[in-house]
């Protein structure tokens, strides 16, 4: 069914309308969307080309060589200055009894009947340290002053003898040469008793080296035999004893540091597990060094402490004089395979690599001591970002 319009005018009348396409005023509607959308881009365009233009306005009257600094990293440097240092040489160490005393049986031994010390005591000298069973010792002690006894009467029989035939010779009922022999007789038996005697001295001395003793005094720091054991001269050391209680630190170093010391110098031993530092001082340098290690020993001399065990090990720190250097920290030094080196800020804040050779490691930090006057401006951090002739912002930290 088709809908028709007539024209309301009189010049129409009579005239068929233009059918109604509904079609027709949606296209309108599509063509004024879009040009709106199309309005609003190009308005939206143009404010962000303003704002683009705004901003770069004033970045183009910046001077160029701000932009770059601005561009640039900025570092932490420092003036180190000099310093006067004291040298200082780090090493590890092994504790041990400066004079270490072994005690064996020297004896012809026998059963342990006791054992009188234990290790950590004080023992002074010839205390008897443990004693072995001299039974049999005993009887013939015995036996042999018997026999003393025996020579004794011998010598008195003699004397009387003799006595006698030196009152009759004047009567001439004995001769010369009887009297010549009775005193051969009393001569003789004086002298078997002089050798009981030295036997009986002898067995009471084999009897008394049974007895094991301490040869000086000390501390006791090993005791490897026990009640019943059976020693003699070839079991071995059974006591050890610290001289005089007497210690060392037994520290390994390089042989340029060895070269630096001499008997004498100072040194801090902070044994493994205490935060107490003992003070002793260097009392012999090794003569020889090890090939393989190339390093020496040197011997600290330390009085005895309790934190002292023979055994044990220990950080050494040996003084070694005094040098005048610029001291950084160790953050500031590189390495590479052409040795150490730090960065400077040079001409137009320009980063310079500078070798420079490194004295001992100390708790202040690392003296330089070739490379640096002391007022350059060595970074601090970030080397290892860096590059030489890289510009840089140097920030001076006091």
């Amino acid at each position: 069914m088709m809908n028709y319009e007539a024209r309301i005018d009189g010049e129409g009348e009579g005239v068929q309308a233009a059918p109604f396409n509904p079609m027709i005023g949606s296209d309108d509607e599509d063509r004024r969307a879009k040009r709106r959308m199309i309005l609003i881009g190009v308005v939206i365009a143009a404010l962000l080309a303003a704002m683009w233009l705004f901003m770069h306005r004033g970045g183009a009257e910046k001077d160029p060589a701000a932009d770059k600094a601005g561009q640039a990293a900025t570092v932490s440097v420092v003036v180190p200055g000099r310093a006067t240092i004291t040298g200082a040489i780090s090493a590890s160490a092994t504790l041990a009894a400066r004079r270490e005393l072994p005690v064996g049986s020297v004896g012809e031994g026998g059963q342990v009947a006791q054992v009188l010390v234990e290790a950590g005591q004080w023992v002074r000298q010839g205390q008897v340290l443990a004693v072995i069973d001299r039974s049999v010792q005993s009887q013939q002690q015995i036996g042999q002053a018997a026999q003393i006894q025996v020579s004794e009467a011998d010598a008195r029989l003699a004397q009387a003898n003799l006595d006698r035939a030196l009152r009759l010779v004047q009567r001439g009922f004995v001769s010369k040469a009887d009297v010549d022999r009775l005193t051969a007789t009393r001569d003789a038996a004086n002298a078997r008793v002089g050798v009981a005697r030295a036997s009986l001295g002898q067995l009471r001395a084999q009897a008394a080296r049974l007895n094991i003793v301490a040869p000086a005094a000390g501390l006791l720091l090993e005791r490897k035999v026990e009640p019943g054991q059976v020693v003699g001269a070839g079991s071995g050391v059974l006591f050890r004893i610290a001289k005089g209680g007497e210690m060392e630190a037994l520290a390994q170093v390089g042989e340029a540091d060895l070269a630096a010391l001499s008997v004498g110098v100072a040194a801090e031993v902070t044994p493994v597990g205490s935060t107490t530092a003992y003070t002793g001082q260097v009392w012999q340098l090794s003569p020889v060094i090890n090939p393989q290690s190339r390093q020496g020993t040197a011997r600290i001399a330390l009085s005895y402490a309790p934190d002292l065990r023979p055994g044990g090990f220990a950080s050494v720190v040996i003084r070694s004089g005094t040098v005048v250097a610029p001291l950084l920290p160790e953050s500031a030094i590189l390495s590479d395979e052409k040795g150490s080196y730090v960065y400077v800020v040079g001409p137009g804040n320009k980063a310079q690599r500078r070798s420079v050779t490194i004295g001992t490691v100390n708790a202040s930090g690392i003296p330089i001591v070739a490379g640096l006057s002391g007022q350059e401006q060595v970074v601090l951090r970030a080397g290892g970002f860096l590059a030489p002739g890289e510009t840089i912002v140097p920030r001076l930290v006091k």
